[in-house]
């Protein structure tokens, strides 16, 4: 299993780094977790062929996230893709995607190539390719909007972070969270990778907990430039076992479990 840290950057724009996303890479199949504004562009400056991605899962639909994928589908129309592209996602949200690249003109009538769509519920194990799975629970990234539900009785608040699992390897991957718990979602598994954002809780609160996961190496993503000194600060203050432990991630790092 390989990872690419493809974007490392928060919701917040930064010159210096694009907004967060993933490419796992296990034997032949490459999925890019999360597909925000610019991805086209990191994919660019990655070094990462448009063509040699084979599906695409979602974790939620905030722009920094999401709204990338139509300007990717375009490049792979543009050249000439033909094989399928996968788009994993949660069932409750799978329409609101169709329909947003419907409306800016990319009509299956006029792609030469299959978009299919594989809908996830939480904890269901779902196949990406062969031993390569991915498991997908809710957390509380926008459980604060569900309060509007009754003005907007059709849209899905929904987030997810996700543990991929690939033969004997595991990758816990939290998205955007909103609560210690999200950290501890999956506790019930020793990861061999770790990733947390590191922009919606308190940095000295979320470290502290990250000191508590069964992981192998934690690496911080989805960081804004501004509290970088802060997170270096905090590392610092910990002891070696832990500070060699926690890693922050930037774009373009690789690494292979």
């Amino acid at each position: 299993m390989k990872i690419k840290f493809v974007g490392t950057s928060s919701g917040k724009a930064s010159l210096n780094r694009f907004h967060s996303s993933l490419l796992l890479s296990f034997k032949d199949y490459n999925l890019l977790v999360d597909a925000g504004d610019g991805i086209s562009r990191a994919l660019l400056i990655s070094k990462i062929n448009f063509d040699s991605i084979n599906g695409i899962v979602f974790t939620h639909l905030h722009p920094d996230h999401f709204s990338g994928l139509p300007a990717l589908i375009v490049q792979m129309k543009m050249l000439n893709r033909k094989e399928p592209l996968d788009i994993f996602i949660h069932q409750s949200i799978k329409n609101v995607v169709e329909d947003f690249l419907i409306r800016t003109y990319l009509l299956p009538q006029k792609i030469k190539f299959e978009i299919r769509y594989l809908t996830f519920k939480d904890d269901e194990s779902v196949k990406i390719s062969k031993d390569f799975f991915l498991v997908a629970r809710k957390n509380s990234h926008l459980v604060e909007l569900e309060k509007f539900q009754t003005n907007h009785p059709s849209i899905s608040f929904y987030s997810a972070s996700l543990l991929f699992e690939a033969e004997n390897n595991k990758i816990i991957y939290t998205s955007d969270i909103s609560s210690i718990g999200d950290l501890f979602l999956f506790q019930e598994n020793t990861s061999n990778v770790f990733i947390s954002e590191a922009t919606h809780l308190q940095t000295s609160i979320l470290i502290e907990a990250l000191s508590k996961i069964k992981a192998e190496k934690i690496y911080l993503t989805h960081y804004c430039d501004e509290d970088l000194q802060l997170i270096n600060e905090i590392l610092a203050t910990l002891p070696s076992s832990l500070k060699n432990n926690i890693i922050i991630a930037t774009d373009g790092l690789s690494l292979e479990i």
